[in-house]
C-alpha cells in the first residue's frame, strides 16, 4: 500500500514534471499581457489548469470522493483586507523576484542558484509571519475586516439555499470553467503548443489529485486531517524547518511535496540537456531576489496560498476566500510589472 508521503513524493514529481517541460508560470503569462505582445500562450495555459482543477475537483465532490468542505484553504470567516494586501505583496514580490515559489523550485532543479535565494527568503519570511516575530503583525491584519459566511463555497451556498448537491456543483462550475475554456483555446494558440498543454492539463489533474490524496490515503477514520493539495508558501517554510531541526520532528506531506518537484524538474532538466548554473550578475539582483522572496513569503502566508495554492487548488474549490487573493495576486502583479523598470535601476539587469 502507497503511503501518504510516497503518494506525496510522487504528486510533487508529477507537477515538476510537467511544469518543467510545459514552462508553467502564472507570472509569465501575466507579463505576456502586460507587454501587450502575442497571444499570452502562457496565461492561457494557466486558465486550461486551472478550468481542469476545477472541473476535476467538483467531480470528484459531487461524486462524494472528497469532502472539499475539510480543505485548509476553504474558510467561512476571514478578513478581506489582509487577503487582499497579502496577495498583493505577494504578486509584487513575484515580480522582484522573477518567480513564484513554485517556478523557483522547478528552476533550482535545472541549476539556477539564484532561485535559492529566493526560496531561502522566502521560507524565512513565511516561517516568520506563521509562528515568528511577524506573527502578531499578521494576526492583527487577518482580524481587520472579518466576514462570516454561511457557507464556505459557492456550491455550499447554493445547497444551503436549497438546490440538490448535483446541480448545485454544475451552476457553480460551469460558468468559470466555459471562461477560462473560452479564453484557454481561443485561436488556438494551445494547439500549436502541444506539450504546453498537455503540461498544463497534467498540472489541474494533479490539483485534483492532491485532494484525493489527503482524502483516502493513510487517513485516521477517527480524527481525519484537513484536506489539502499543491501550494508552495508553507510546505517551502516547513522544507527549511525540517532541514534545521528534524531530529525527533516526523516528515510531513508539504516537504516531501516539495522535494518530489525538485526531483522531477531535476529529471527533465537532465533528460533535455537544459541542466546549468545560473547565477547572479550583481549584488543588486541579489538585493532584489531576497525582497521579493520576503515579500512573497510574507503576503502567501497572509493571503493563506501562492499563485498555486490559492490560484488553481483555492478556486478549484470554488470558495470565496480564494477570490481576494487571487485578485490581490494578479494585481499585485500587474502593479510590480508597471514599477518594473525602477526596480530594475536598484537591481540591474
Amino acid at each position: 500500500m502507497v503511503s501518504l508521503l510516497w503518494a506525496g513524493l510522487l504528486l510533487g514529481c508529477g507537477f515538476g514534471v510537467a511544469a518543467r517541460l510545459g514552462h508553467f508560470c502564472l507570472l509569465r503569462g501575466l507579463r505576456q499581457v502586460h507587454s501587450g505582445g502575442g497571444d499570452a500562450p502562457a496565461l492561457r495555459a494557466y486558465a486550461l489548469a486551472l478550468a481542469v482543477a476545477i472541473v476535476a475537483s467538483q467531480s470528484l465532490a459531487s461524486m462524494q470522493h472528497i469532502d472539499l468542505a475539510r480543505a485548509q484553504i476553504v474558510r467561512t470567516a476571514f478578513g478581506v483586507p489582509g487577503v487582499l494586501l497579502g496577495g498583493t505583496l505577494f504578486g509584487f514580490g513575484m515580480v522582484m523576484a522573477q518567480s513564484c515559489g513554485a517556478r523557483a523550485l522547478v528552476l533550482l532543479a535545472g541549476g539556477n542558484l539564484r532561485a535559492l535565494v529566493v526560496l531561502a527568503s522566502l521560507g524565512l519570511a513565511a516561517q516568520a509571519t506563521l509562528t515568528g516575530v511577524l506573527a502578531p503583525l499578521r494576526q492583527g491584519l487577518q482580524g481587520i475586516g472579518q466576514v462570516n459566511l454561511d457557507a464556505a463555497t459557492l456550491p455550499a451556498q447554493l445547497q444551503a439555499a436549497g438546490m440538490n448537491d448535483g446541480l448545485a456543483v454544475l451552476v457553480a462550475a460551469l460558468p468559470p470553467v466555459a471562461v477560462l475554456l473560452g479564453f484557454a483555446l481561443r485561436k488556438g494558440v494551445l494547439r500549436r503548443m502541444p506539450r504546453d498543454a498537455l503540461a498544463a492539463v497534467v498540472v489541474g489533474l494533479l490539483v485534483a489529485l492532491g485532494w484525493w490524496i489527503t482524502s483516502h490515503v493513510d487517513v485516521d477514520p477517527f480524527d481525519p486531517a484537513a484536506l489539502t493539495s499543491l501550494s508552495f508558501i508553507a510546505p517551502v517554510a516547513e522544507t527549511f524547518l525540517y532541514l534545521q531541526v528534524a531530529v525527533g520532528r516526523e516528515m510531513s506531506l508539504g516537504p516531501v511535496v516539495v522535494f518530489g518537484v525538485l526531483v522531477g524538474a531535476f529529471a527533465v532538466a537532465l533528460a533535455n540537456g537544459s541542466l546549468h548554473l545560473e547565477g547572479f550578475d550583481s549584488p543588486q539582483r541579489l538585493w532584489a531576489a531576497i525582497a521579493g522572496g520576503c515579500l512573497m513569503g510574507f503576503g502567501g502566508v497572509l493571503a493563506v496560498g501562492c499563485s498555486i495554492g490559492q490560484g488553481l487548488s483555492g478556486l478549484s474549490t470554488l470558495a470565496f476566500a480564494s477570490v481576494p487573493a487571487c485578485s490581490g495576486i494578479v494585481l499585485g502583479t500587474f502593479i510590480g510589472l508597471k514599477a518594473e523598470p525602477s526596480i530594475r535601476s536598484l537591481g540591474g539587469k
